[in-house]
């Protein structure tokens, strides 16, 4: 095998790697809807997690990017160990799925039908097709489409490439004694393990192995350990995510380890005790690409048989080896930054955590209200933490969708990201007026000021609208209600109508010496906020229904909205001015 082999090998180890990785960001993509359902997902039961792991890494082509995303979960706080323990068993199973789609590679026959197979022969096909849908189908679900086809073609191209860079050694004596070198069991484990571990990937260093077994000339006796191996060699991407994170999360990576350490020893010492005993025929004969792939699969079903009733003797081994300390109620982590390999995660994650935003800002908006004429100093000392836990959600929030606007995101996400970035800033406000809302009520109190009965009975109207136009914000958007968000418009608009009527009622009242100047400043600053506060709730809504019509032109729609006297918002509005009149009151 000569220098210029070992280029086309490095060259053909290039389109390998990129082609996967290519293709394992398309799907990634393509599946985004999917993997954003993994949360509601996430369950105690053992199975229901194994189905669950098995299903994402056979979607997105890496047990790795399935164990590192499990890591993230745990460090913040979003799945137990429990639940980790489940996935981790489904994503060593799902990642086989890679090596059968490369045993392809080996088929051999003259029938039109097998040569049909041969990725040689319709790659090509697949690779054409995703140009032709670059290049004249602007949709990204299709450019994904396409880049998963192109992304295919260019890993099966690296494949032929490598196998016909390696086939010269097929004659290499050289070579067949450094295999037999690897058909040592540690030998062979120790190869497949570093290998696996400088690619960060089991599939690509077992299409790699795929590739070689093409010469001939390497036996089964040689890819077993090495096999066994491999799936060592992928807990490392885990291992080093977990560095820096929660006990809990190191626990998860322990565990991936330990499941695919304990099963290669004693799988591999099974397999030799037998063959020492019993002499297994196969074990001389040439591998093939087919032939890795079944012991492959055959070897992670066996894993699983052995470990997969054990999940809670692994879980107690995990707290054995990360042994809890005084700080194991440390606090999880917010935002995993480990997340942000997998966007649709990370935005998922990001919208669970605006929701937990979102009700603390309008909880402490309704604490403020209720508190208005009673001025209770520990409900005060609770509002002006949770502003200040809102401001912290908020810079939190923005800087973690910036990072994830940089990835590679589809339309839906994209719009996603922009709706989510301009949410937050609504909420983070509401949370601000419920500390001038406060300070209105500590100046009432300070200064022993009272409102009249007329004046309290009018401004518990419009509190009264504020807390409804408020509940439907929030609902709209926790539950991406549409027709919660339709009503917010009306209602807001019904505030505006109430704050221009009560400032005209207060200078009513002026003239008459029914009220003060300086009640009037308090009053209305009062009228402000609350008014303010339904122009945030309406931003939010209107923010939903742009997005789900794609678009994010707010001004535009709230024109087209009133400037057509839609007959829904017409109506809405009546509804709203009729129950939130002021009339009884005057």
């Amino acid at each position: 095998m000569g220098i210029f082999n070992v280029f086309t090998l490095l060259g053909g180890l290039a389109f390998f790697l990129y082609g996967m990785n290519m293709m394992g960001d398309a799907l990634e993509r393509k599946a985004g809807t999917k993997l954003k359902s993994i949360l509601a997902q996430l369950t105690s039961n053992t199975f229901k997690g194994f189905l669950l792991g098995l299903v994402i890494t056979a979607i997105i082509q890496s047990s790795s990017a399935t164990t590192v995303m499990v890591v993230g979960f745990v460090n913040s706080g979003i799945m137990t160990l429990r639940q980790a323990t489940g996935v981790i068993f489904g994503a060593n199973l799902g990642t086989s799925v890679t090596s059968w789609l490369l045993s392809l590679t080996g088929v051999q026959g003259d029938n039109f039908f097998v040569q049909l197979a041969k990725p040689s022969n319709f790659t090509p096909l697949l690779a054409f097709l995703g140009i032709i849908l670059i290049m004249f189908i602007k949709s990204n679900k299709h450019k994904d489409t396409a880049l998963i086809l192109i992304g295919f073609s260019i890993l099966m191209f690296g494949m032929e490439t490598m196998s016909a860079a390696v086939d010269p050694l097929a004659e290499s004596e050289k070579f067949k004694n450094v295999l037999i070198l690897f058909s040592n069991p540690v030998i062979g484990l120790l190869v497949g393990t570093i290998f696996t571990a400088i690619v960060q990937s089991s599939s690509a260093s077992v299409g790699i192995l795929q590739a070689l077994t093409l010469t001939g000339t390497v036996t089964y006796a040689t890819a077993i350990p090495i096999v066994m191996g491999q799936n060592i060699g992928t807990c490392v991407s885990a291992m080093i995510s977990s560095i820096g994170a929660s006990k809990n999360a190191k626990r998860a990576a322990v565990i991936h380890l330990s499941f695919n350490l304990i099963s290669a020893v004693v799988w591999l010492t099974v397999y030799y005790v037998l063959e020492t005993i019993i002499g297994f025929a196969f074990v001389a004969e040439a591998a093939t690409p087919l032939g890795i792939a079944v012991v492959h699969t055959v070897f992670k079903l066996l894993a699983l048989a052995l470990l997969m009733p054990f999940g809670k003797q692994l879980e107690k081994l995990s707290y054995i080896i990360i042994k809890p300390g005084e700080d194991e109620k440390e606090k999880t982590e917010l935002l995993d930054e480990r997340l942000l390999s997998t966007p649709a995660v990370a935005i998922e994650r990001c919208r669970n955590v605006t929701s937990e935003m979102a009700k603390l800002s309008v909880g402490i908006l309704h604490d403020s209200l209720e508190n208005l004429f009673v001025c209770d100093e520990k409900v005060g000392e609770k509002i002006r933490k949770g502003e200040d836990e809102a401001d912290k959600y908020e810079d939190a929030l923005g800087t973690y969708l910036v990072k994830i606007s940089s990835k590679s995101l589809t339309d839906e996400d994209s719009h996603e990201v922009t709706e989510l970035l301009h949410i937050i800033g609504d909420f983070e406000r509401i949370s601000d007026h419920a500390v001038n809302i406060l300070e209105s009520a500590e100046e009432i109190k300070e200064k022993g000021l009272s409102f009249s009965k007329q004046a309290m009975a009018e401004l518990g109207v419009m509190i009264n609208a504020v807390n409804e136009i408020l509940d439907l914000a929030l609902e709209a958007f926790d539950n991406n209600d549409m027709d919660k968000a339709f009503l917010v418009e009306p209602l807001e608009q019904v505030v505006d109508n109430l704050k221009a009527l009560l400032k005209k009622q207060h200078i009513s009242r002026l003239r008459k010496n029914e009220c003060t100047i300086e009640l009037g400043f308090v009053l209305s600053d009062l009228l402000t906020n609350l008014e303010r506060v339904s122009d945030h709730c309406s931003n939010i809504a209107v923010c939903l229904i742009e997005v789900a019509h794609d678009s994010l032109d707010m001004h535009s729609y709230l024109q087209t909205l009133k400037a057509h006297h839609n007959k829904e918002f017409e109506n809405n509005l009546e509804l709203y001015a009729n129950k939130y009149s002021i009339s009884e009151c005057i």
